[in-house]
């Protein structure tokens, strides 16, 4: 008898894909099904957990339910909740901008450079302002890589200089210049109040100054930092989350040989 029920039930799901009309999934197409955490200024209880559903209503989430939730100090709760979005998006008309490159392993890249550009090419990163953390310019530059992919140092044709962590805007330049840079790396982990927006906008603002924005690459990472929000701020690539030294590499070695910079 329940196995006569669940297989008419199992007949009656949606299975259509229609990526017009996209919303999440969760245990069967188009149920909608989503999982929200937030924390509500408000004191832990049954008023706290109302609130939360009509915020979870007014998202467009039908049956909202709150599965669990904890006052985390006084005045404030913390949710964890479920439910069905009702909203849909095209997936079909949707662009997104990107690095346009052929991403090469760290061999390939190599022999590109040896065959097309004829020497060693100078990399110097940082991260620059204010910004004091260094996990991301160092899984791009150090030998050691990440998750697999080397680093910028382990490359044969590549010179890479990590130069750490809050190195001001002017001095992150002039060692560029020192050291006779192809390209300039800006990490950017720090993003409370897009702190990481103004850093940038400041950088170029100061390589146009100088008369050296078209004189070498500039790139700049993160895990706030898209390709489309680097090329409004004036950079000619951003790498943001997935992203490693070999999207790097292959995109400055490509752009240096689409330049004719030798």
């Amino acid at each position: 008898m329940s196995e006569g029920l669940y297989s008419m039930e199992a007949k009656d799901y949606d299975k259509t894909l229609d990526l017009t009309k996209i919303k999440p999934y969760g245990d069967t197409m188009n149920d909608g099904k989503v999982q929200l955490s937030f924390t509500l200024p408000v004191p832990c209880g049954a008023e706290a957990v109302e609130a939360a559903k009509q915020l979870l209503k007014k998202m467009g989430l039908e049956n909202p339910s709150v599965v669990f939730y904890k006052e985390l100090t006084e005045g404030f709760t913390f949710f964890n909740c479920y439910g069905s979005c009702v909203h849909t998006v095209n997936y079909s008309d949707i662009y997104v901008p990107k690095v346009e490159s052929n991403v090469m392993d760290m061999y390939e890249t190599d022999k590109y450079i040896k065959e097309n550009i004829g020497r060693k090419i100078v990399i110097v990163g940082a991260s620059t302002g204010t910004d004091a953390h260094t996990v991301g310019i160092d899984a791009v530059m150090n030998m050691k890589g990440y998750a697999g992919h080397y680093g910028l140092e382990r490359y044969e044709m590549i010179e890479a200089y990590n130069l750490g962590s809050q190195v001001p805007n002017e001095e992150f330049i002039a060692k560029g210049l020192e050291l006779h840079a192809d390209a300039l790396l800006v990490s950017q982990t720090v993003t409370q109040k897009d702190v990481h927006i103004q850093n940038m906008t400041q950088f170029i603002e100061l390589m146009e100054a100088e008369g050296l924005r078209d004189k070498m690459i500039c790139c700049c990472g993160g895990a706030r930092v898209t390709h489309e929000l680097a090329k409004e701020l004036g950079f000619d690539a951003g790498f943001g989350m997935n992203t490693y030294a070999d999207d790097v590499a292959s995109f400055i070695a490509q752009e240096m040989v689409k330049r004719g910079m030798k």
